[in-house]
């Protein structure tokens, strides 16, 4: 019998380790989510120092190498002005991303206080604000953004408006609807009981609860947002410089596609390449902070 609960005793004790690796295994979500963020720290690599990783000037006109096809001496090939792609695919990726995460957070913002003041004041607060809310989402948001870019014009500022209004349905939507959610709950009833201030219930107990959602929200809308803007770049209403943002370098390589594919394709690419790359962050930046699934586990 000592013998047997001995041998019982020693497989059980090899037996974790071998569990331990079976459950330290890397998933091909986990790699996929690697990949996404050397993608985004490439990117954001070439928007904080491009000069240190584009090879050529982003205005240097190469006369004796225009419209040449991918190389080793020019990986994404050169255009009609001789200019190297990758240079500048890599010096426009500043403007983009500053597109993105600019309207993103003056957005979020601004949505967020829509819809938290709407949630948590009630009444006829709410019921204003969330009326001119839905008038603002039955239209589609590049419809919006495309009609508040045209009256403004183009610019930096006014496209990063454009974007950011367009996304603030969404944002308030939201964030009224958790916090009703967690006004609701116990702990803030037994705040309330004790004589708590209601300032001090929304900033300290409200607030911080309902924050997780806007988060991941904000977190995919960063590529909602740069789409947005390629989008109104390549209509031409877009920012205006000497080194143009992904969407314009679409719009200015389109004429060319059926002769030099490679000016519009890897601008393309890379809005492509970061737009999934965010959306993979953000989908696991959610599964991460739900609530439900956590317990599950």
């Amino acid at each position: 019998m000592r013998e047997a609960v001995s041998a019982k005793t020693v497989w059980r004790k090899r037996s974790k380790p071998l569990a331990s690796v079976r459950s330290s295994r890397i998933t091909a979500a986990d790699l996929l989510l690697l990949g996404a963020g050397v993608v985004i720290l490439f990117i954001a690599a070439c928007a904080i120092v491009p000069g240190w990783i584009a090879p050529y000037s982003p205005t240097e006109m190469l006369t004796g190498s225009i419209m040449k096809p991918p190389s080793a001496a020019h990986l994404f090939g050169t255009d009609y002005f001789g200019r190297d792609i990758f240079s500048v695919v890599v010096h426009g990726s500043r403007d983009s991303l500053f597109i993105g995460f600019a309207s993103v957070l003056a957005g979020g913002v601004v949505g967020g206080s829509i819809g938290a003041l709407a949630g948590y004041a009630g009444g006829m607060v709410d019921t204003v604000l969330m009326r001119c809310n839905d008038i603002l989402m039955t239209i589609p948001g590049i419809l919006l953004a495309l009609a508040i870019a045209g009256a403004l014009g183009p610019g930096m500022v006014n496209i990063v408006l454009a974007v950011a209004i367009s996304s603030v349905p969404g944002y308030a939507r939201v964030m009224r609807s958790q916090i009703i959610s967690i006004k609701g709950r116990t702990f803030i009833a037994a705040s309330q009981s004790v004589g708590a201030p209601p300032l001090h219930i929304f900033w300290k107990h409200v607030l911080p609860n309902a924050l997780s959602p806007l988060l991941v929200m904000a977190t995919i809308g960063i590529g909602t947002s740069i789409l947005t803007g390629s989008g109104l770049s390549f209509l031409g209403l877009g920012v205006l410089r000497e080194v143009p943002d992904w969407g314009t370098l679409l719009s200015q390589g389109r004429g060319y596609l059926t002769v030099a594919w490679w000016i519009c394709t890897f601008p393309g690419l890379a809005i492509t390449l970061f737009v999934l790359a965010v959306n993979i962050i953000g989908d696991r930046l959610r599964d991460h902070l739900d609530p439900k699934k956590n317990a599950s586990r």
